[in-house]
């Protein structure tokens, strides 16, 4: 990392850093409004604009204006250009100020502070979808022609941006992350409801995360296929980067793109073999869970009982801190650690009558004490060793239920499987259990992205059963009815069939026969 130079962040510390700070935004603000330079009296304006409202005498902004220039933070230069009437107008109107490259890095460096500060991270799955989106995007134009250069640079920066996104919201998310696992809590209550909150949050991430990153994985392939280099070099172009008096930016700019491809695949695809990043990601967030489940469940605890062994030493602790002197630490520890509770209080002696009431207990004879009932309160007790319980039966029964499941989405399946393409409508009626496993795989249909033929693919969660489903190619309403009601929708082409090409449910003349009429 580059040495800063010390003078860049002196105006966040010294005295009157709130007016040198307004200054500076001032002339941030005015930037962005295409102005370059302001004098005197428009840095005044300016201030007023960024809200800064305390009175600010003439030689005191003066002064705050010369320290910045010191600093290096603004140029000043004599304007040249307007016409002056008086000495006094001459004097305010003819110096003019503007931020140099060192004032517009410190003031882009404390605005990314507060930034930071204010912000809190996220896992956001629609990014991984967005650099999958962008990938794909960069395959479908290294086909175009040349006119396409401008939209490959916009859509190169736009993955960059994601995947700048993705790496600063994870880092900030993590941060956070381990500070609440850190973190203790003054209302138990609140403190309970954040951390379970947490909890169904990385769930909810870590859902389909695999196929996301797998999605990734293989769209980064696919565009070093299509030719990452020369789509480098397609965006430069579009890039129309303008000249440089330092000498030719291209080489730095095809650099940085180089930079962050190579981040894009230790994310995703390590060139070296390593694990992905986005897997530790995963690990992070599972242990995280994990954690945080083991807190929840020790503020239940904690909760339950009217004291905890956390607090009594907590107090204890206090006690030891608050005594006067050695011998009283001694005494303190006698009486917390020395002591045991009287369980053996409700015991007895074999014949009781023969011991008076008024007997003092150091002069009774001893009363056997079993050691059980000194570490775990209980006395021995001898009982019969109770009957195994014969499962068999239990055993038997559930077999018996599971085999009929199967055999029944057996049933199902064999209803469904088409023996070519055919249209939706020609299901026709179907049972309540056959037209739930039929929505279920139009919907992972549906949520599925087209490939290039237009087709739509989809497995079941088991992997055993696929469809394909095809754009309807008219405008014909398929209706399917069940003893629960009807479905109308458009009249889809669908293939359903055994992932593979095995016959996973056999039956003799099974599978709806093609029809596309």
């Amino acid at each position: 990392m580059r040495r800063v130079p010390p003078e860049m962040f002196r105006f966040a510390t010294v005295e009157r850093s709130d007016l040198y700070g307004a200054l500076l935004e001032a002339f941030g603000v005015a930037g962005e409004h295409l102005e370059t330079a302001l004098g005197f009296d428009a840095v005044r304006e300016r201030l007023r604009t960024v809200g800064w409202l305390a009175a600010v005498e003439d030689e005191e902004l003066y002064e705050a204006l010369r320290q910045l220039v010191a600093w290096e933070l603004l140029d000043v230069v004599h304007n040249h250009a307007e016409n002056y009437r008086t000495a006094e107008e001459y004097e305010r109107r003819n110096l003019q100020y503007s931020l140099t490259r060192r004032g517009e890095a410190a003031l882009a460096g404390v605005r990314h502070a507060l930034e930071v500060l204010a912000s809190t991270g996220a896992l956001q799955t629609a990014v991984l979808e967005a650099i999958a989106d962008r990938l794909d995007e960069l395959c479908v134009l290294a086909d175009e022609p040349a006119t396409a250069d401008r939209r490959i640079f916009s859509t190169l920066r736009e993955l960059e941006g994601h995947l700048e996104a993705l790496v600063e919201n994870t880092r900030a998310f993590n941060g956070e992350l381990q500070r609440l696992l850190r973190a203790e809590g003054a209302d138990l209550e609140v403190f309970r409801e954040v951390k379970a909150a947490t909890v169904a949050y990385l769930r909810e991430f870590l859902v389909n995360l695999d196929r996301r990153a797998q999605a990734v994985a293989d769209a980064v392939s696919r565009v070093e296929r299509c030719g990452i280099v020369g789509l480098r070099e397609r965006a430069l172009r579009g890039a129309e980067l303008p000249p440089s008096a330092g000498g030719d930016p291209a080489a730095g700019w095809l650099e940085s793109r180089r930079a962050r491809w190579a981040g894009l695949r230790a994310w995703f695809l390590p060139e070296d073999g390593a694990r992905p990043r986005i897997d530790q990601l995963h690990d992070i967030a599972r242990r995280a869970i994990v954690s945080l489940m083991r807190v929840l469940e020790r503020i239940n605890e904690s909760r339950r009982r009217s004291s905890s062994a956390v607090r009594d030493f907590r107090e204890l602790a206090r006690w030891f801190a608050a005594a006067p002197g050695e011998e009283d630490l001694h005494r303190l520890w006698s009486a917390a650690f020395g002591l045991g509770a009287a369980r053996h209080a409700h015991l007895a002696h074999p014949d009781p009558e023969l011991i008076p009431p008024s007997l003092p207990w150091a002069q009774a004879p001893p009363v056997a004490v079993s050691a059980l009932l000194r570490t775990s309160g209980r006395t021995e007790r001898f009982t019969r060793t109770g009957r195994v319980r014969d499962v068999a039966a239990v055993r038997a029964e559930r077999a018996e239920r599971a085999r009929a499941e199967r055999a029944a989405l057996a049933r199902a399946w064999r209803e469904l499987v088409t023996e070519g393409a055919v249209r939706l409508s020609s299901f026709g009626a179907l049972d309540p259990g056959v037209f739930q496993l039929l929505l279920d795989l139009l919907g992972r249909a549906l949520s599925a992205r087209p490939d290039s033929e237009g087709l739509r693919r989809a497995v079941t969660g088991d992997g055993e059963v696929e469809i394909v489903l095809s754009p309807p190619p008219d405008d014909r309403t398929a209706v399917l009815h069940t003893t629960e009601g009807s479905l109308a929708g458009p009249d889809y082409v669908v293939r359903i069939g055994v992932a593979g090409g095995a016959d996973a449910f056999p039956s003799p003349g099974s599978g709806r026969r093609g029809a596309l009429g």
